[in-house]
């Protein structure tokens, strides 16, 4: 039977408590590697942890860093509101990492870079850099004013906890631990973070599974409501989920923040062996598979409970995003600490994004502006420099805020967000990966064609937002003061045929595939424009800067058909290393790296 929603009251002192617990924890690891080992006075420290960490705690991190409030939020409204289809972004995953570790990590191991636009600028040249230095800034800025604000306003709404004040306190702690502590306290937190992260959804499944007598009667629920959602395989890219859309289309968005994306690339490269990053990488994809089914399941439980009076039709919300906190204060609320608990999930899943963003911001900054203005600077004051950007950065991202509170519901902005921006990005990266004859001129002006296609359709459709037709939600069972009894089954109905230009028809395109469909234009573009302004001979193309698709997914063919795939990069076949050869050479590059520093400082 489901349950009847109404006023869930507010939090206890013992809730603040374990909140308040939550940050100290938090804020202690960062104190502990800001005194312990070198005491972050170095670049490599600090931004790198030594290159020498264990697989599993990068594992965690890896799934902490772009999974967080953004799923702990909103997966379960997303499965609530429109079903089960979105369980398939799994797929994607698993494609992601298949693609990141036999393609652009292969690349980022050949070289010990911090930032990943040193790539761009052996293969192309500066001005490409930047470009790619411009991106990365425009989409995590974005995207880290929305995993601040979006927390921050759904536990307002539903705890009464003050917004700005939670805004503050998530930008303040994250700002603090970063600064002092380093990529290893970024890493270690999260590890933390997950955990507790884990405890709270675990809880909420428990618990409302409980209330509804089984997790038999909530699937039976479910599937008598049309929330259990699985057979949609259309090949209209206006559907706003299908099975191409999130297992295709979304490689494209989470292969630009797995295989690109600063923030995941620093900690592949914090392993300091591509045998250990590439393990990490493979838990990884396991737990982020794991951590949005757990998130799936919360939602179908949120709708059993809700079944029969849906609490944002009765205005007991006014935001879907708030479903979680406040199904958590409807469960839990005369259990003082467990919404403590679990708003404390929330919380440590936007601090270990936040983290992770600002430790990323400021190796960039450092690596791509700070040294191109002082190339001579001393690791002490690089190292200062880097820790000065972080505090910068933070105080940046609490303001974008104010930005994030116009984007809608924060699982499709977010990953539009990752598609606008970070579609152009992962084609610029596969422009000088995958092929040899792009040159700058086609890598630079392809990107931004780009990322003006992606931004006007991803602007369009948040000016004219589509109809996503979800399933009815039903008000059966709600007790209601009202003379007129509405309609127990409600579903929105938004007239757009009046109102709408003839050219939204194009904003219609699912955000699914906002990240392909710019990446195509990049690659297309960037071709084109190669081509008529010369492009570069493969023959002549540095091979560690290449990665032929031949040699990371078509190995099993003839040499043949391989020496073709490759379009003339390198003369033969690509030697067939063993893993001690190949971190052996990893090695003899870190000491000749090491030296040339020394020579530099002495000098």
């Amino acid at each position: 039977m489901a349950i009847t929603p109404g006023d869930v009251g507010m939090f206890h002192a013992w809730d603040y408590v374990v909140i308040a617990l939550v940050l100290l924890v938090s804020t202690c690891i960062g104190l502990y590697y800001a005194l312990a080992g070198g005491r972050q006075k170095t670049a490599r420290e600090f931004l790198l942890a030594d290159r020498n960490m264990n697989p599993i705690p990068v594992a965690m991190s890896l799934v902490a860093s772009f999974i967080s409030a953004i799923t702990v939020l909103g997966t379960p409204s997303e499965v609530y509101r429109h079903g089960t289809m979105f369980w398939y972004i799994c797929f994607a995953y698993i494609i992601t990492g298949i693609v990141t570790s036999r393609t652009f990590m292969v690349i980022f191991f050949e070289y010990e870079i911090t930032s990943t636009n040193e790539y761009l600028e052996r293969r192309f040249n500066k001005p490409v850099r930047y470009l790619g230095t411009a991106l990365f800034f425009l989409q995590m800025m974005l995207y880290l004013g929305i995993v601040i604000y979006a927390p921050a306003l759904a536990l307002n709404a539903v705890t009464g906890l003050s917004l700005w004040g939670s805004v503050i306190t998530i930008g303040v702690v994250c700002t603090f631990y970063t600064t002092i502590g380093g990529l290893k306290a970024v890493l270690w937190t999260d590890v933390f973070q997950v955990l507790v992260m884990m405890a709270g959804m675990l809880s909420v499944i428990i618990a409302g599974t409980s209330r509804m007598g089984g997790f038999r009667n909530v699937w039976e629920i479910a599937e008598n409501r049309a929330r259990l959602d699985f057979v949609h395989f259309e090949l209209d890219p206006t559907v706003r989920h299908t099975v191409w859309g999130l297992a295709i289309g979304q490689s494209f968005t989470w292969c630009s923040s797995y295989g690109v994306n600063q923030a995941q690339v620093q900690r592949y490269l914090s392993c300091g062996k591509k045998s250990t990053a590439q393990a990490a990488l493979a838990m990884a994809i396991v737990g982020m598979i794991f951590v949005v089914s757990v998130a799936c399941i919360v939602g179908l439980v949120i709708f059993a409970n809700y079944a029969d009076c849906d609490p944002y039709t009765e205005g007991y919300i006014t935001a879907i995003d708030q479903l979680f906190p406040y199904f958590v204060m409807d469960l839990f609320g005369d259990k003082p600490g467990l919404p403590g608990l679990c708003t404390a999930c929330v919380f440590s899943a936007a601090l270990s994004t936040v983290s992770s963003g600002l430790n990323s911001l400021s190796a960039i900054a450092g690596e791509d502006i700070i040294k191109s203005i002082w190339p001579d600077i001393s690791e002490t004051k690089y190292t200062v420099a880097t820790k000065i950007l972080a505090v910068i950065f933070g105080v940046v991202a609490i303001l974008t805020t104010v930005l994030a509170s116009q984007l809608g519901a924060i699982l499709q902005a977010s990953l539009s967000i990752f598609g606008m921006v970070g579609g152009p990005l992962f084609g610029l990266f596969s422009l000088g990966v995958f092929f040899p004859c792009v040159n700058s001129y086609g890598a630079g002006f392809g990107t931004l064609i780009g990322l003006a296609t992606s931004m006007w359709i991803g602007i369009g459709a948040m000016i004219y937002p589509p109809d996503s037709n979800p399933p009815s939600l039903s008000t059966a069972m709600c007790f209601v003061n009202a003379s007129v009894i509405p309609d127990p089954f409600v579903t929105p109905i938004v007239d757009t045929e009046e109102s709408y230009p003839p050219i939204a028809w194009l904003y219609s395109i699912s955000y699914c595939w906002y990240s392909g469909l710019s990446w195509l234009v990049c690659i297309v573009f960037g071709l084109l424009i190669s081509f008529a302004t010369g492009h570069n001979d493969p023959s002549k193309a540095d091979v560690t800067l290449h990665r032929p698709i031949a040699d990371s997914f078509l190995c099993c063919l003839p040499d043949a058909a391989t020496d073709v795939c490759r379009c003339g990069v390198g003369q033969g076949h690509y030697p067939e290393e063993d893993e001690e050869s190949i971190e052996i050479k990893e090695l003899d590059v870190y000491d000749e790296v090491d030296a040339e520093k020394h020579e530099n400082n002495l000098a």
